[in-house]
């Protein structure tokens, strides 16, 4: 993975693209869903989605750690949003095991990317 030295730019970074790649696939899950979830259940996973990859980049333009931690927080906490949604669209029956298990395996390493960069931009003096 990159560190936050080693990247030029919030596109290098391994955690970035890894949250874009789950972007899409939230995307392409949720034209599955019935079409009253639209505005419900489609639209907040959306949205949960794309705020993990942008959190990133916004926190990746700012000049002080604590600041990019935060934003990574924001993005840890959208991961978070995003996990307890799979689960209710799976218990819902709008997503089959194979790609809830998929996704969510995906979701889970870009949080615990997340939760690795936030430790170290804190110095290792919260977990």
């Amino acid at each position: 993975m990159e560190t936050t030295t080693q990247a030029k730019s919030h596109r290098d970074l391994i955690v970035w693209q890894k949250s874009m790649l789950l972007c899409k696939e939230i995307y392409k899950l949720t034209e599955t869903f019935p079409q009253r979830e639209i505005y419900a259940l489609s639209s907040q996973m959306r949205r949960a989605s794309v705020s993990i990859p942008s959190n990133i980049a916004e926190g990746r333009s700012r000049a002080s750690k604590k600041d990019y931690a935060h934003f990574l927080q924001m993005a840890y906490g959208s991961s978070s949003e995003l996990e307890t949604q799979l689960m209710i669209s799976k218990d819902l029956s709008f997503c089959d095991d194979v790609a809830y298990q998929k996704i969510q395996a995906l979701n889970t390493e870009i949080a615990k990317m997340l939760h690795v960069m936030i430790y170290k931009l804190n110095g290792a003096s919260r977990s």
